[in-house]
């Protein structure tokens, strides 16, 4: 009998060492080199195709420079991913103190975010960073699922019932900039009081409620720039870079006949002392240079002063 269980037993160590001894020693090598496998997942719907001079999309998500770091960032927040961990690489010695620098600035961030469609732009992004390499980010998205599916719906709608087969490009655009702007009104009391009974900081705002902010007029815009096929990313002046203002500015840019371009909503939809409603083109498709031309008028604006260094499209 003993002689029939002892090869039984030896064949059940046989199998299990067998099944077991790849994984054991795959954890083991990744361990030792300092490569543990990545879990790479498909982009979502709204993860854009576009690359930037700024900042670029990526596959390779071992690090080995700020760049690189930057482009992860960017690639995860693009896909929409809820998480994502990665390593940083023995032979880039800076990777930790430079996903700490980048964690920290709100700028890098902020401007970050820009390049992203409006519905994967995040609220917060958090950065666990272990000291054995492995760094965590945990994100958390401004739309919900609910608010995609109805503006969505709503955006698909309005186009149909604006455009006309013949439009050019440049009737297109306007339509909608007009469509925009002629059933918004800018939200005055948010801009104030930061508070307010509109969602006007997003595009379910003006979409249903009339209101906006520039936030809500540049998300608007973006997410009707991208149904009809045009590269766009929002431009941003934030309070450290603009020292009157305690909130900044925000609005579109869109690459039309071969080359990059500004569009203002909110400046072409002013707020009036007459109470009157107004529709203005002084943004519409301008130049950074008929932009800066037109911000020098009885009132100087200085809230399209943004920072080159983000939006190298402009230099």
């Amino acid at each position: 009998m003993k002689k029939v269980i002892i090869p039984i037993i030896c064949l059940c160590l046989l199998i299990l060492t067998i099944v077991f001894l790849n994984p054991l020693t795959d954890r083991i090598a990744a361990l030792i080199s300092n490569e543990p496998k990545l879990v790479i997942k498909d982009g979502n719907e709204y993860a854009k195709d576009n690359d930037y001079l700024y900042v670029q999309r990526t596959s390779d998500y071992i690090p080995y420079s700020f760049q690189d770091l930057l482009n992860i960032y960017y690639s995860v927040i693009n896909n929409g991913w809820e998480q994502f961990t990665f390593y940083c690489p023995k032979e880039y010695s800076d990777c930790l103190s430079d996903i700490a620098t980048i964690s920290k600035d709100e700028l890098i961030l902020t401007h970050l975010n820009n390049y992203i469609h409006p519905f994967n732009s995040f609220t917060n992004i958090k950065t666990s960073i272990n000291e054995n390499g492995e760094i965590n980010l945990k994100i958390a998205y401004l739309y919900t699922p609910e608010e995609k599916e109805v503006i969505n719906a709503r955006v698909d709608e309005i186009l149909a019932n604006i455009l006309i087969d013949d439009m050019d490009d440049y009737d297109k655009l306007k339509t909608v900039h007009d469509y925009i702007v002629d059933n918004t009104k800018y939200d005055v009391e948010r801009n104030e009081e930061s508070t307010s009974e509109y969602s006007s900081y997003t595009a379910y705002g003006p979409l249903f409620e009339g209101f906006a902010t520039c936030n809500g007029y540049t998300d608007l815009m973006a997410i009707f720039l991208t149904k009809l096929g045009f590269n766009n990313f929002k431009v941003a002046t934030t309070p450290d870079e603009i020292s009157y203002s305690s909130t900044g500015h925000i609005w579109n840019a869109v690459y039309f006949e071969d080359n990059w371009v500004h569009i203002d909503l909110t400046w072409d939809d002013p707020v009036s002392s007459d109470g009157e409603d107004y529709l203005f083109h002084t943004y519409f498709l301008v130049s950074t240079a008929a932009m800066q031309e037109a911000d020098q008028g009885e009132t100087v604006i200085e809230e399209h002063n943004f920072n080159p260094l983000f939006y190298l499209e402009f230099n």
